[in-house]
């Protein structure tokens, strides 16, 4: 990566998270740039998903600084904290729906929460669906749906504030070959327009057609970053 660190979009110094006695993260800096699209991988307990957390404020660090688009998080107001998260749009591997609600209930909600005049959701709502290939199951509750259509519908509704970062924990882990294509198809369609897309993944076979940079974590800790990837992505 040559972009300067005025392109970072998040910037990690020597981040330290614990949980009790145990660390989850250990010593790590990090940045990420406007506009990237890319990997965090190692092995279940590495600390992929605490990295992601922390970006978000779902944990508070324990030690050192995490900057997204300029703000400091260890020294945000409570009162900012809802707008920070609006600049994210996050896609978990358990989908997150809210069972009761319909398939367009589920990803108006976050355009009702963030404010947005009731008279433009639906278009939205609609726009992203069709994206996503939804559009026509608007109606449909949660459990009436495939494990890989749940997940569309998380990557609309992760997608449909048009946020600046979309996070992804394991977003292809249940799913089956062509269900994870589909899904990662639609991620490089929102980078495209021009989201930064962090997933954390184990698929090696998401990793090996990478051209994408690729963070490892061992242990807590960066232990190596692949600059291009290594594979066709």
């Amino acid at each position: 990566m040559n972009e300067a660190s005025s392109d970072a979009i998040i910037r990690m110094f020597h981040v330290h998270k614990r949980y009790g006695g145990k660390s989850a993260l250990k010593d790590l800096t990090l940045d990420i740039f406007k506009n990237e699209f890319v990997f965090v991988t190692g092995r279940s307990g590495a600390g992929k998903t605490t990295l992601l957390k922390l970006l978000y404020l779902g944990e508070p660090v324990s030690e050192g600084q995490v900057l997204v688009d300029g703000v400091n998080l260890s020294r945000i107001d409570r009162h900012r904290i809802p707008d920070l998260r609006r600049k994210f749009g996050i896609i978990f591997q358990d989908y997150k729906l809210i069972p009761t609600k319909t398939v367009y209930e589920n990803v108006a909600l976050v355009l009702e929460a963030a404010g947005r005049k009731p008279n433009l959701i639906p278009k939205k709502v609609r726009s992203v669906l069709r994206t996503v290939g939804m559009e026509d199951r608007m109606g449909a509750l949660p459990q009436s749906l495939s494990g890989g259509e749940q997940q569309r519908v998380a990557v609309a509704r992760a997608a449909v504030g048009d946020p600046k970062i979309i996070l992804a924990d394991e977003p292809t882990g249940s799913l089956d070959e062509e269900s994870a294509g589909v899904i990662m198809d639609f991620l490089d369609t929102f980078h495209t327009r021009g989201a930064t897309v962090i997933i954390a993944t184990h698929d090696k076979d998401l990793l090996e057609r990478s051209r994408t940079r690729i963070v490892n974590l061992r242990e807590g800790r960066v232990g190596s970053i692949e600059p291009n990837g290594c594979g066709n992505r």
